[in-house]
């Protein structure tokens, strides 16, 4: 199985040796960052440094000269990643014989949020969520789409993996975050995102709900999750919560939005991309959920994108949908004759001290297999340890 390493452009550019030290895990490509959220980073390895402050979500390489004027528009990267850093990070890559594809974080991005608070999404009780920006509003669509495509296609890459390319709502790993104190559940999760800003508002409205009535809904329906009642998981929950229409009218609002947005997203790569450019999303097999992997349908995101790249560690049960999506429509002949067969890539982390398994990679990897997956995708070359990089190589060298 191919195999391909997360990675940070401040782990390689200082570090002469950090190119080869990922091609001796055994992997043939480093997806590394061209875009990326707030962080705050070790770099266990690093000869100058050990702690990296990303302070702000920003590209990592000089932004075009035409996003000159508007709003919102990409931030450039402080002194964590100066110059052309995502550039001469590829380049050392391409000097020891890796791909290089590009990792790109879209809807989420605290500094727009807190610089433009009109961008973030709206809960039900009025509250902004400035890490989290509204995929429904034009403004917003039209940046990300353009921030796809140039983050995306950058010269040394071949190919690209879209993170966060749909809602984000509540959960969030926020600096100290303080939201655990109440479990909240799928059901809740999904209320505490509904996003009730103007676009939304019209969105709800064109389903045939009043969003003012929506909203009162939802706080209703979560007073006694406040007072410590269990909230049912799943779409039965919250259906519960909801009932049946109210829910299904919120989800088609926010299917179609997502939908849509993935696919002005991938056109916008393609067009900007040379021929072979592979493009891959992170990817929920749910659609109502939220975050860096988006919710997708399978099915339709497979007739968009090359294919996905879904969360593993713990499990790779999260497969079964695509592959099954992916083998019924190679059955039907129904994938275009110019894309190869979908890629599933089961990413795994492999940093014992974020919840990572290196030591049962291979087995991990041999069941994503058999469920499916085509390719590997390890979390993250650049903050394992020395320990954990030598079990990646041992795993790696197994299969």
């Amino acid at each position: 199985m191919k195999a391909s390493a997360f990675v940070y452009p401040w782990d390689v550019n200082g570090d002469p040796q950090a190119p080869a030290r990922l091609a001796a895990l055994g992997v043939a490509q480093a997806t590394l960052a061209s875009a990326y959220h707030s962080t705050r980073a070790l770099t266990p390895r690093h000869p100058r440094h050990r702690i990296v402050t990303a302070e702000h979500a920003a590209v990592l390489y000089p932004p075009g000269a035409h996003w000159a004027g508007r709003t919102p528009r990409p931030y450039p990267s402080g002194d964590w990643a100066p110059g052309d850093a995502f550039g001469e990070a590829a380049a050392a890559f391409a000097e020891v014989g890796l791909d290089v594809h590009t990792w790109v974080v879209l809807a989420h991005n605290s500094r727009l949020g807190a610089d433009h608070p009109d961008t973030s999404v709206v809960n039900a009780y009025g509250d902004r969520y400035p890490w989290a920006p509204c995929i429904a509003q034009p403004a917003t669509r039209a940046y990300l789409t353009g921030l796809a495509a140039e983050a995306a296609v950058r010269p040394g890459a071949s190919g690209t993996e879209l993170e966060s390319l749909g809602w984000y709502g509540l959960a969030h790993l926020h600096a100290h975050d303080k939201t655990a104190g109440v479990g909240l559940g799928d059901a809740g999760q999904y209320l505490m995102s509904l996003c009730f800003c103007p676009s939304c508002r019209e969105g709800y409205g064109a389903q045939g709900l009043d969003a003012g009535e929506l909203a009162a809904t939802v706080r209703a329906a979560l007073e006694p999750v406040w007072r410590g009642a269990p909230s049912d998981g799943g779409w039965a929950g919250v259906e519960k919560l909801l009932g049946e229409e109210t829910a299904a009218a919120t989800r088609a609002w926010r299917d179609e939005a997502a939908r849509t947005l993935q696919e002005a997203a991938v056109r916008a790569v393609r067009d900007a991309a040379p021929e072979g450019f592979q493009v891959l999303l992170h990817a929920d097999p749910v659609s109502y959920h939220c975050g860096a992997n988006a919710g997708v349908d399978p099915a339709h995101i497979l007739s968009v994108a090359d294919g996905v790249v879904v969360p593993c560690t713990g499990g790779p049960a999260l497969l079964t949908p695509f592959a099954r999506e992916a083998r019924e429509a190679r059955e039907a002949q129904d994938v275009p004759e110019n894309r190869p067969d979908a890629v599933l890539a089961a990413n795994f982390t492999v940093v014992s001290g974020m919840g990572g398994s290196p030591g049962t990679l291979a087995a991990d990897a041999a069941e994503a297999r058999r469920l499916g997956a085509t390719e590997l995708r390890l979390y993250h070359a650049g903050l394992a340890s020395d320990g954990d990089l030598e079990a990646v190589r041992s795993a790696l060298t197994a299969l």
